[in-house]
């Protein structure tokens, strides 16, 4: 075999990552399912929806969600989903249901959803960082202009 015939040169292509480039989606939360938009918004934060996606590198992009108060959930899990915490101390578990946890905190819920299918590590917190829940339709980025997120799949009611 010739030398001319081998032209691969075993290079890596690696992007050059800007924090400036990153670009800002709004995604309303009004009326759809939790997990079917959370799945789509980790894939964001992860940068999975790029053609320049490595996994060792914050390719992401920022996303900013309104009306958490308002996300719904299918079956009964309203009442079935809990919440834990733990203060450290013996007896210190405390659970929260989700139909409480939507009364007084709503926006960790989808915080909370979204955190789940993140990385475990350092990479995945600073993902996290670029997650903005708000529980109503205001928010302080309308500076950064977002695009409004369209949602690939269908509601099934």
């Amino acid at each position: 075999m010739s030398s001319s015939a081998v032209t691969n040169t075993g290079k890596t292509f690696l992007p050059k990552v800007d924090s400036n480039s990153a670009k800002w989606w709004i995604v309303d939360l009004e009326g759809v399912t939790l997990g079917r938009v959370a799945t789509q918004v980790a894939d964001i934060l992860h940068g999975k929806n790029k053609p320049i996606y490595t996994p060792h590198m914050d390719v992401g992009d920022h996303v900013v969600v309104i009306n958490a108060e308002k996300v719904k959930v299918t079956g009964a899990k309203e009442s079935s989903i809990r919440y834990y915490r733990y203060s450290g101390y013996p007896g210190g578990l405390h659970s929260t249901p989700l139909d409480k946890m939507r009364v007084k905190h709503p926006e960790r819920i989808f915080q909370h959803a979204v955190k789940g299918m993140l990385p475990k590590t350092r990479l995945g917190r600073k993902m996290f960082s670029k997650l903005h829940v708000y529980a109503g339709t205001e928010h302080p980025h309308s500076a950064q202009q977002p695009e409004a997120l369209s949602f690939t799949y269908k509601n099934s009611k």
